[in-house]
Parts: C-alpha cells; sequence; structure tokens
C-alpha cells in the first residue's frame, strides 16, 4: 500500500524491567530472583517487577500484599530514584550520539527520530542493534526496541521480543502488521475500551479497519478519529525534543488513613511545598489547580478551581487546595492526596493536522 504522509524512521527504545533490572544489577544476590521494587506491606504498591516475578502474575501497580500472595518467595526492595535517574542519563547520552530527535516518555524510554542521524546510518535497524548494544556496554542493562515509519507502530513493536530484543515493521510490512494486531496491543487502547470493542465484535486491527470514521467517532468520542487513522498506519504525532508538559503534580499516599480535613492540612502543606520546588525548578506557573482524593476504598475524586491569573508560589498553591478540600464533605476516609496544576504558561495551541489522499510510492532502506 501507498502511503499518504512523510515516512520517518522512528525508534522507540524501552529498557528491560528498568528499575528492577537495576536492583538487580546493583545486588548480584537478587539476580535470577523475584523482585518487586516498591512496598511489599498491606498500603504498599509494586512500582516495578522483574521478569522472575511477572511469571507470578506481579505487575506495576499491583497492591503489595496481594503481590506477595502470588509470588510468597517475592524480595521487596525500595525505590532509589536518584539512582535511577543516573543511570537513565547514562541511557539518553547514547541516544544522543546518534541524534538530538530524542523524546523521552519517562526514565526507561523514549522515542528517536533517526531519518537524518549523526552517524549518517541509512538503517534504522542497525542504529537500534547499536543502541541497545552500547546501553548494555554502559550500564550493564538490557533494553528492547521497535522500528517503524511511526510513533505508534514503533511502540508496540517495542514489546514484541521483550527482554533484551527488537522488532522492525518496515513501510511494506505496516498495514499486514495493524491488521493481525490484536486489539488489545494497540496503544492507547485500554482494558475498559477493550471490553466496548469486544462487544461490537472489534478483536484485531483488521476488525476495527471495517468500522467506518463516523461510527467511530460516535461510538468513541473524540478517539474514535484517532483509532480510524492509526490502523491504517496513520500517525503523524513527530518526536519532540523538548516536551511541553500539560501539567504538574506531587502527591503523597499515607502510612494511615486520615478521617478529618484538620489532620490532612499539614499534609496538604508538605504537598504543596514540593509542588512549588518542581515548578520553580521548571520555571513553570499555571492557572488550574486540581485537588486529587483517593478515599480509603481506593475511589477517586478530583476537584478544581480555575484562577484569572498564574501561580506558581506555595501560599496561594495551598489557599486554593484548602478551599477545595473544604468544598464539600469527604467522602470516606482518605488515604492519598495530590494537587497539580494545569492550565500552565507554556502550552501553545496544536495546529490541526490534516491527512489528505496523495498516492506516493516511496521506498525506505530499513
Amino acid at each position: 500500500m501507498d502511503f499518504d504522509f512523510p515516512l520517518r524512521k522512528i525508534i522507540h527504545v524501552d529498557m528491560d524491567a528498568f528499575y528492577a533490572s537495576v536492583e538487580q544489577h546493583d545486588n548480584p544476590d537478587l539476580k535470577g530472583k523475584p523482585v518487586a521494587v516498591g512496598g511489599g506491606s498491606k498500603r504498599g504498591v509494586v512500582s516495578a517487577a522483574s521478569y522472575e516475578a511477572r511469571k507470578f502474575g506481579v505487575r506495576s501497580a499491583m497492591a503489595g500484599y496481594i503481590a506477595r500472595k502470588n509470588c510468597p518467595d517475592l524480595i521487596f526492595v525500595k525505590p532509589r530514584f536518584e539512582r535511577y535517574k543516573e543511570i537513565s542519563q547514562q541511557v539518553r547520552s547514547v541516544f544522543f550520539e546518534y541524534t538530538d530527535m530524542v523524546e523521552p516518555l519517562s526514565l526507561d524510554e523514549a522515542y528517536l527520530d533517526v531519518t537524518e542521524n549523526k552517524k549518517g546510518n541509512p538503517s534504522a535497524t542497525l542504529i537500534a542493534k547499536e543502541i541497545r548494544q552500547k546501553i548494555l556496554d554502559k550500564t550493564g542493562l538490557t533494553a528492547s526496541a521497535g522500528i517503524s515509519i511511526n510513533k505508534f507502530i514503533a511502540k508496540v513493536a517495542s514489546d514484541y521480543n521483550k527482554p533484551n530484543g527488537q522488532k522492525t515493521v518496515n513501510p511494506e510490512e505496516v498495514i499486514q502488521f495493524l491488521e493481525d494486531l490484536d486489539i488489545r496491543k494497540f496503544y492507547g487502547v485500554g482494558k475498559v475500551t477493550a471490553e466496548k470493542m469486544y462487544k461490537l465484535g472489534i478483536f484485531t486491527g483488521n476488525d476495527l479497519k471495517q468500522k467506518s470514521l463516523e461510527f467511530l467517532d460516535n461510538t468513541f468520542g473524540k478517539s474514535g478519529k484517532y483509532y480510524y487513522y492509526v490502523v491504517r498506519g496513520i500517525h503523524n504525532s513527530e518526536v519532540k525534543p523538548h516536551r511541553i508538559p500539560k501539567s504538574v503534580g506531587a502527591e503523597r499516599t499515607f502510612f494511615e488513613n486520615l478521617s478529618s480535613e484538620v489532620f490532612m492540612l499539614e499534609k496538604l502543606e508538605n504537598i504543596a511545598n514540593e509542588l512549588e520546588r518542581r515548578l520553580q525548578k521548571s520555571k513553570i506557573a499555571g492557572k488550574t489547580i486540581t485537588l486529587k482524593i483517593k478515599y480509603s476504598d481506593f475511589t477517586l475524586q478530583t476537584r478544581s478551581k480555575t484562577l484569572p491569573y498564574y501561580i506558581a508560589k506555595k501560599e496561594l498553591i495551598l489557599e486554593t487546595a484548602k478551599e477545595l478540600l473544604y468544598q464539600s464533605t469527604l467522602e470516606n476516609s482518605v488515604r492519598l492526596l495530590g494537587i497539580s496544576l494545569a492550565n500552565l504558561n507554556t502550552e501553545k495551541k496544536k495546529e490541526e493536522q490534516k491527512n489528505e489522499s496523495v498516492l506516493v510510492q516511496l521506498k525506505f532502506d530499513f
């Protein structure tokens, strides 16, 4: 099939079980054993799990006590974010040897546009292989990669041959790859959406492709257009070296549930202090403050207020957060509080992307 948009050479690099792998690397006694980074207590949560732990169904965001129940021999280690950041910087330094078009998604993954690269290498596949080897040599850790014509397909592909592998989806393979793809593997399709699609008889990319744009719009709202185009290999989002954050926030989970607003004020002040520090570091201010409340039964509630001016100081943040806290009666005891600031002074209006049908025969050396 011909494509009606410019083809790029995109690599998605994803470190393998990053936090847990760092712990196993730094402590050889943990190698080959089921490891979870996080807390194993009743209130603890798994931040990351080694591949040995994943065999027992241990996953990130899982409650610690459930993880331990699934895997009685599970070893919990406390997270060391400064160490993870240190290694992440080492990994990124490898990326910049090849291109300045690097868009980090988190400490352990990033997109790279190597259409034009510093090595003058026409093969994105070989570049990905070199990058993974250099990461291993530099950090002792493995990474996986996906290579294709856009960010969506590259991200999906990077999960195919994990751990320590890579997959290239060449331009001429894109359509078949997407048609055969399990709908659960589509980036942006979560559990709830997947179940909704199942009920509509949509199990694969090919099933999705049979649905009209109008049907997808009516059924999935603004996401419908996204699904319509990505299944056709159209995803025009460029690699953005300087990602502009849409919000900045901080939150805290408590060892004991809090049942009164009075007990929460000190916690909110600490959270506001941390948020102010992050805002100052990034030189960001915002207008919309959101208070996040997670109750003891894990239900989540958010309360927001938009001010007519930008703020970044803890005093104003705290004042508004308190106002939101007292806005209505708490539904239950509280296990987590968070404050975030959005509607930032860094935001810019996005230009609408147009998809025009122009048949162009393109060949690319991947």
